[in-house]
Parts: C-alpha cells; sequence; structure tokens
C-alpha cells in the first residue's frame, strides 16, 4: 500500500514539474522571470527523479538573478506588463474569433493563464527586490567615520 501512495505522489509531482518547467520555457521568451517556473519544475522534478537534484541549485541561482534582472528598472517592468496586457487580449480575441488559426477558449484560456502567471511571477520578484534592498545595509557616506 505505502508503495502505490509513493508512486502516485512520484507521478504526480513529476507531471506538475514537468507542466511547470514546459510552462517556465515557454515563458523565457517573455520580458517576464520565466526562469522562476523553470526552476520550481526542476524542483518538482528533483522530488519525483532524485538523480535530478544535481540541477536544482543552478537553476536557483539562474532563476534569481532572472527576476531581480526582470525589475531592474522601470523599462523592464513596463515592457512585460505590456506583454501580459497582450497575452490577456490575445486570449480574448482567440477564444471569441472562430475563423483565427487554432481559436477557441482552449488557446484563448491558455493565454490568459499565461499572462496572469506573468502577472503574479512579476509581482513576486518585485516584493523580494524591494524586500532584499530594505535589508541591505545601507553605504557610507563619504566623510564618515
Amino acid at each position: 500500500m505505502a508503495r502505490g501512495v509513493e508512486s502516485i505522489r512520484r507521478t504526480a509531482l513529476g507531471t506538475v514539474g514537468a507542466v511547470l518547467l514546459v510552462i517556465g520555457v515557454a515563458l523565457l521568451v517573455l520580458p517576464g522571470p520565466g526562469l522562476l517556473l523553470v526552476f520550481a519544475g526542476v524542483v518538482l522534478l528533483s522530488r519525483a527523479i532524485p538523480a535530478l537534484d544535481r540541477f536544482v541549485a543552478p537553476a536557483r541561482t539562474r532563476a534569481m538573478r532572472a527576476a531581480e534582472e526582470s525589475v531592474s528598472s522601470r523599462w523592464r517592468i513596463a515592457g512585460a506588463v505590456l506583454v501580459g496586457q497582450f497575452l490577456l487580449a490575445a486570449g480574448v480575441v482567440w477564444g471569441l474569433f472562430p475563423e483565427l488559426p487554432f481559436s477557441g477558449w482552449a488557446t484563448g484560456a491558455s493565454l490568459i493563464i499565461s499572462g496572469c502567471v506573468l502577472f503574479a511571477l512579476l509581482v513576486w520578484s518585485h516584493r523580494r527586490v524591494q524586500a532584499q534592498r530594505r535589508e541591505a545595509p545601507e553605504p557610507p557616506v563619504d566623510g564618515a567615520r
């Protein structure tokens, strides 16, 4: 019985990890922090397949760096927000107009979900970077001893 539960748990972790990894790779072309989803997928996959554990630390380092860079300037944030809005609008358009290729709410919903994931990751990244800035010690002022 315990073996069956463990098998189901590993299969579920592997499936969710693979889905997150695929979505993260798709989001890599966007200005948002797609590497965070890649990292989450790798973590879950490593729990299902212990041999993949060696990829967790490098993925974490790159994902955190990408998250910081994605909100490093107002221009990057603005670009990511525009892409997110485009994804939401494209999802609605693809859902409403059946004459478009691959039209339907399945395609539209996937675009809308991608936009929502992008916005959620941007908010998370921004909050994380702001918290790090508050915790960082202030540099000494010239002439102060």
